[in-house]
């Protein structure tokens, strides 16, 4: 078995179809041999691209899914009543050359805003993708993760097997525009265990909120977010407790590996919250710290400057009782109720870590959370600059 293969009856397939200048891979599938059912969650943007749209009208529906197509380089978004036709076009071209119902055919277009797609390209490629799908070994997740990628520096996959055999496969992508409200950040998670649609539709959202929407690098909402769970059950059916445990494991792994790989990162942030109120106001103390300009570079510069926890947990809107909080720095305590003394060097020296992490403790209630981020770095600033020129 390939190290990153897809669960059984699950294939993909993967080619450079045009649409990214560079040349890459940009266009690419996946298809189950038999029908799935799924779970999704889109960005909560207002201005959300085509893809999210029609994806939510088909989860609304409640029909079953076959295939997932996705291209990278273009978002087709901001693009009008054409932008919607191209990408109902598109899940019917691939529909007809799979012969499957283009009800049955997610999409996903991530890359630049407000360019509306080549589709001559488009559609040839998807013309010639059922060739890879066809081809043995195409039930390998590392072509499709490459394929989506635009300004990662790495592909992003997760995996756990449970323990009848069936097996849970995450591919993500996702380095900037990165503060999903849901989940430019892609999650596609595919498993052949067999599970009740509904019981999945009902956890998805929390799983979601405890992983995907705890991320941040920049503070900014994609219009093409989205994350998604297809199942197509032919391994058979699974203890559901431990699949969702296990799922949420792996959507944290995944949700991690972005965090990590966020533009011009060079450290993952990672900030833990105990003793607030609710979950909600831990994952939202903890995320607003991930996302702080001024925390965030304290961290690229090694300086444990905890006086900005506390300014990002005061403006988060959690309940906090200052006198008993506590604060500590790669398991430094540096605040309780009051400064503490702390070696400053020594604390320093431990930032210089892959990850970097901030304890916080409320002190109002049972209440815990997590979030992850990255530093902030003159690097993100030239990705940024130079993005379309």
């Amino acid at each position: 078995m390939n190290e990153f293969s897809l669960p059984r009856g699950f294939h993909a397939a993967a080619m450079a179809a045009g649409i990214k200048p560079s040349g890459k891979t940009d266009l690419s599938a996946v298809v189950s041999d038999s029908e799935c059912v799924w779970a999704f969650a889109g960005t909560r943007s207002t201005t959300a691209a085509a893809c999210v749209t029609r994806n939510r009208e088909l989860y609304a529906a409640g029909g079953p899914v076959r295939a997932l197509l996705v291209n990278a380089g273009n978002a087709n978004a901001a693009t009008g009543r054409r932008g919607a036709q191209d990408n109902a076009d598109l899940a019917d071209a691939l529909g007809s050359v799979l012969n499957v119902d283009m009800d049955a055919v997610l999409t996903a277009s991530t890359g630049i805003i407000g360019h509306p797609l080549p589709m001559d390209r488009v559609l040839s490629g998807i013309e010639h993708l059922p060739d890879g799908l066809a081809e043995a070994g195409s039930g390998d997740a590392g072509a499709f993760a490459h394929a989506i990628m635009t300004t990662d520096t790495r592909p992003k996959t997760a995996q756990v097997t449970l323990g009848g055999g069936a097996r849970i496969v995450g591919v993500a992508k996702g380095s900037g525009m990165i503060h999903p409200d849901m989940a430019t950040m892609f999650a596609f998670v595919f498993t052949d265990a067999a599970v009740d649609e509904l019981s999945l539709r009902a956890a998805f959202p929390g799983v979601v909120a405890r992983t995907f929407n705890a991320v941040t690098v920049d503070g900014d909402t994609s219009t093409n977010d989205m994350a998604a769970v297809l199942a197509n059950g032919q391994a058979g059916a699974v203890d559901p407790a431990e699949f969702l445990a296990a799922l949420e494991g792996v959507m944290r792994d995944l949700a991690r590996q972005i965090a990590a790989d966020g533009e011009g990162a060079t450290r993952l942030l990672t900030v833990r919250v105990t003793g607030a109120l609710t979950e909600a106001e831990a994952l939202g103390a903890a995320r607003t710290c991930c996302v702080s300009p001024l925390l965030k570079s304290a961290v690229h510069g090694f300086d444990p400057n905890w006086g900005r926890v506390i300014m990002a947990v005061g403006r988060s809107g959690a309940t906090v009782n200052i006198e008993v909080m506590t604060v500590a720095v790669q398991g430094h305590p540096v605040f309780a109720g009051r400064p503490l003394p702390y070696d400053d060097a020594a604390v320093s020296a431990s930032m210089r870590a892959d990850e970097v992490v901030f304890d916080l403790d409320l002190g109002v209630g049972g209440a815990s959370g997590e979030a992850w981020g990255c530093d902030l770095s003159a690097e993100y600033v030239s990705i940024n600059a130079d993005y379309t020129t």
